[in-house]
């Protein structure tokens, strides 16, 4: 900080109130015997006094509305329906819903698989062959691993989310009939 901005900032607090009580003595013995000094208090009281003078203008009652009507003329974004291809975001369901029936059907794989038996058997044998693979069935080896959950929470979101998006447009349709 050059002498210059040290004297202005010593002036500024000086006209503030700013400062000890020798701070304050100092400035006032310094504009006391300085011509320099005398000149820049001077200077800074009057711009201090203009300041202090000047009314801050306050927006207008209707600035708001002024805005938002100003805001209005300029063309705003088509509403995301007309810009968002519905065939898109459907096949991302389907996508979605048949990795959930893949997974399903490897799981169904994986329960008849370690039965050793390929001939069709009844009703009532598949309901104890299904218990019985059920029962010996090592669930906490699908189910522990880390993909596997992430792909699990993946989907459980996206179908709450299509769920949420199937509910609001079911609201809507009621709501404008």
């Amino acid at each position: 900080m050059n002498m210059e901005e040290q004297m202005e900032q010593r002036l500024w607090d000086y006209i503030d109130g700013l400062g000890s009580p020798d701070e304050v003595s100092a400035v006032a013995a310094l504009i006391a015997a300085n011509l320099e000094w005398q000149r820049k208090y001077k200077e800074l009281l009057q711009a201090h006094q203009l300041m202090a003078g000047a009314e801050l203008e306050a927006p207008s009652m209707r600035f708001t509305k002024n805005v938002m009507e100003e805001i209005a003329r300029y063309q705003v974004a088509p509403a995301t329906k007309t810009y968002i291809n519905n065939n898109i975001i459907r096949s991302i369901g389907v996508f979605f819903l048949l990795m959930i029936g893949g997974m399903l059907i490897y799981f169904l794989g994986q329960l008849q698989g370690g039965n050793g038996d390929s001939a069709p058997s009844p009703m009532s044998q598949y309901s104890q062959t299904l218990q019985n693979n059920l029962n010996k069935f090592n669930w906490g080896k699908i189910f522990s691993s880390t993909y596997m959950n992430i792909f699990m929470m993946i989907n459980v979101i996206l179908a709450l989310v299509l769920i949420d998006m199937y509910l609001q447009r079911k609201r809507k349709e009621h709501s404008h009939h």
